[in-house]
């Protein structure tokens, strides 16, 4: 995906020279020149960066954790994974355009790279999403060695579709020497970004009706925990307790942020063609990749058995101190 902002007008190239290539005029010549270092570029390489490091934290932690082996943390790490991957795709995109010379190989790599990340990262959020439903309607055989052998094969068949649909480009799905085929973020073809955005919209739907089933279950079982307690007369408000207030808000902010990073390049790559401007989808495809910034924020270091992790590892005499601290009997 290439980016060039040297042959763009201000108002159009001002942010996309950061992260993609959406140049549309001369895509068959090769550029043999670096382009001069812009306040966009250092803020690819400071948030491709930032991206890395966050979700690297978050791996190793789970990896590195025996105690972190459930299927929610096996899921987390490929969504962490998958995140670190977007981050190493935009600071590999910063030096092929302001530190090498950029190339038709260096497009195909940087695409593949974003490709296979953005592919594994909403999937991925799909398995989160899964996964939590069946911990709520399968509570008693939930963490058995079936539900990991699920998220295992679950996660195999993530990886292995996000790959296939990476390696697309460098196969010979672009427009490199037919530029009349471009989509809206070349290298790849319109025929190829279609595909590629009706399954991130299919991805979407799917985990927006898990969500939903979710809610289901959660006022199902706070409804029948106040009737056993024999609350019956106040379940509603016992229901909205556990089942909604602060819970509730928390899936609105997560759904918020899913719908708001995912749906407009989707929909942009559908409906756009090679002639539509740049800057339509530097704006579209920029929340995406945001994504993979706040997913560790939203997901895993909410998640109180890895904050705990990075707490001890990070404050050494904390543990000591929780080691010596009394116990009431």
């Amino acid at each position: 995906m290439r980016l060039n902002a040297s042959e763009l007008p201000w108002e159009e190239s001002s942010g996309a020279d950061a992260l993609l290539a959406l140049d549309h005029q001369g895509s068959n010549a090769p550029v043999q020149e670096t382009t001069a270092l812009t306040a966009w570029g250092v803020a690819l390489c400071v948030s491709g960066t930032v991206i890395t490091v966050e979700n690297a934290l978050v791996v190793t932690t789970i990896l590195a954790t025996p105690a972190l082996r459930a299927p929610v943390f096996l899921l987390l790490a490929s969504l962490g994974l998958a995140d670190l991957l977007a981050g190493v795709a935009l600071v590999t995109h910063f030096l092929f355009l302001f530190c090498l010379a950029p190339s038709d190989w260096s497009e195909l790599v940087t695409s593949g790279l974003l490709v296979t990340s953005l592919t594994a990262s909403l999937c991925s959020l799909m398995g989160v999403a899964l996964d939590r439903y069946f911990s709520l309607s399968h509570a008693l055989t939930y963490g058995s060695g079936q539900s990991r052998r699920r998220a295992a094969l679950l996660l195999l068949l993530v990886w292995a579709g996000a790959c296939v649909m990476g390696a697309g480009p460098a196969m010979g799905w672009n427009c490199l020497d037919e530029p009349a085929s471009c989509s809206v973020a070349p290298p790849l073809t319109r025929t190829y970004l279609s595909l590629l955005c009706g399954g991130f919209l299919v991805v979407v739907v799917v985990t927006l009706q898990l969500y939903a089933g979710i809610c289901r279950v959660a006022r199902r079982h706070a409804h029948a925990i106040a009737t056993q307690r024999h609350f019956l007369p106040s379940s509603q408000s016992f229901a909205n307790k556990h089942g909604g207030g602060r819970g509730f808000s928390r899936l609105v902010l997560v759904l918020g942020v899913f719908v708001g990073c995912w749906m407009p390049f989707s929909l942009w790559g559908l409906l756009g063609d090679a002639s539509s401007p740049p800057l339509y989808t530097y704006a579209t495809l920029v929340p995406a990749t945001f994504s993979s910034l706040l997913n560790p924020l939203l997901y895993s270091l909410r998640n109180k058995d890895i904050r705990k992790v990075l707490l001890d590892v990070c404050c050494p005499r904390r543990q000591t101190a929780q080691m010596h601290c009394p116990v009431d009997v």
